[in-house]
């Protein structure tokens, strides 16, 4: 049995050793890289197809406009009856057939619309269709980066987090070892190591649970990015003061003007309202006459070495006049859709305003609490500094300690809060004014 167990651990740890060695190599991924990335998820590259299908639809509209040229031939072997055309030759009998005689015909024809404004209103539509599209991609992007940046955000802060309880977890074991120091010599009660080791225990099982976060985090990372999930990721950016910087104009009614005039959502939501109303105008326009030049030239004859050139030319002029009034329900339609987007884009205008000022101020608000926090940070440490001290003296037990130790795991944890509502309220700011992809 024993030889048996060893030889399948031999063949376990052979068979182990070249999937070891496949694992993925890390990818070391810095918070700008991650916002770049964030160019490429699958929402962005779907948004650039739309532009894609918007400009295809460009073509097409204006395809009716220019001109059309095609060729064909044809071969036909015909008989026909005079009496059943409606021209009876008085010297033939009635139930005279002409025929069965070929006939050879190879042509060449071509189209071109003279005025068509209908067209050149359809034209104008699918423009401001694939504006509209570009516009949206760009809103896409900015929503892509915002994701991105937040969800780095998170990671590094489980990281913070997993350091924080790492820390924890070595001040609980000291705390242990000093309780152990002071029972032995006689100057602590068998409590205090209990204590301690209690202490040690939480410390241990909250970085489990850190880890277990910072571990999901970065899965929620890659997968915001569109990365392949067995691919580690190392983070190379740390929950800093300065992490989540910006292009942002330093006062508020600059931000609220820069983002007035560039916040995609609100540029593709004007060109909605453009393509609705060019596209009402080229139903209007169905209206007004149509005007078409077309001529054809090609060899005719009843064998191909006697065939003759033949053509003709036309200008043909199209006037609607009635189509059930489905073109008047089509008007409508589009000034209805019109008239709904501009009151978005006068709600969404006036929306921009409150979101920046908002933003601006939970910056602020978040720069302040930051500062806070970090000297709370400071007090904790001294304090709990100086309990260890009183207890290793031996005129405090360690309940004082374990105080200042819950303290300072408190104050950890709001550090790194303040420090990731910070940088979060960076991102929203530069999301705000609509420039969240030059975050860096």
């Amino acid at each position: 049995m024993r030889l048996r167990h060893s030889a399948i651990l031999a063949a376990w740890a052979v068979l182990a050793a070249p999937l070891a060695g496949q694992s993925a190599a890390p990818l070391r991924l810095s918070f700008a890289e991650a916002v770049r990335r964030a160019a490429e998820a699958p929402a962005v590259a779907i948004a650039n197809l739309r532009i894609d299908q918007a400009g295809a639809g460009v073509r097409e509209a204006r395809g009716p406009l220019l001109p059309s040229v095609k060729v064909g031939g044809a071969w036909v072997r015909r008989s026909y009856s005079p009496q059943s055309f409606g021209f009876p030759i008085p010297s033939l009998p009635s139930d005279t057939v002409i025929g069965p005689f070929n006939n050879y015909d190879a042509r060449i024809a071509a189209t071109q619309t003279l005025l068509d404004l209908s067209g050149f209103a359809r034209v104008k539509a699918a423009q401001a269709f694939e504006r509209g599209s570009g516009a949206d991609r760009n809103a896409v992007l900015e929503g892509a980066a915002q994701a991105a940046a937040l969800t780095y955000l998170r990671a590094v802060r489980s990281s913070a987090a997993v350091a924080a309880r790492g820390a924890d977890s070595s001040i609980a074991a000291e705390l242990v070892r000093l309780a152990q120091e002071q029972r032995a010599a006689g100057v602590s009660a068998a409590i205090d190591v209990t204590r301690a080791r209690t202490q040690l225990v939480v410390a241990q099982g909250l970085l489990v649970v850190a880890r277990n976060e910072s571990d999901r985090a970065r899965l929620d990372l890659g997968r915001v990015l569109g990365l392949d999930p067995a691919v580690p990721l190392d983070l190379s950016d740390t929950l800093a003061i300065g992490l989540a910087q910006a292009n942002v104009p330093l006062n508020v009614d600059s931000a609220i003007a820069a983002a007035t005039a560039a916040r995609p959502d609100l540029v593709a939501e004007l060109a909605h309202g453009e393509t609705a109303r060019r596209t009402s105008t080229a139903f209007a326009n169905e209206r007004l006459p149509r005007i078409d030049l077309a001529g054809d030239y090609g060899m005719n004859g009843l064998t191909v070495p006697d065939a003759v050139g033949t053509g003709q030319i036309a200008v043909q002029v199209t006037i609607p006049l009635l189509d059930g009034f489905r073109r008047e329900g089509r008007i409508s339609e589009q000034r209805a859709i019109a008239d709904e987007s501009d009151i978005r884009a006068r709600d969404l205008r006036n929306g921009i305003g409150v979101e920046v000022r908002a933003a601006f101020l939970d910056a602020q608000s978040a720069q302040a609490q930051q500062s806070i926090a970090a000297e709370r940070l400071r007090l904790a440490e001294d304090e709990l500094a100086q309990a260890r001290q009183r207890f290793r003296a031996g005129v405090a037990g360690n309940i004082e300690v374990i105080t200042a130790q819950s303290s300072l795991v408190q104050a950890r944890d709001a550090d790194i809060d303040a420090r990731y509502s910070a940088a979060a309220a960076r991102v929203a700011l530069a999301r705000a004014v609509g420039v969240a992809h030059t975050l860096h």
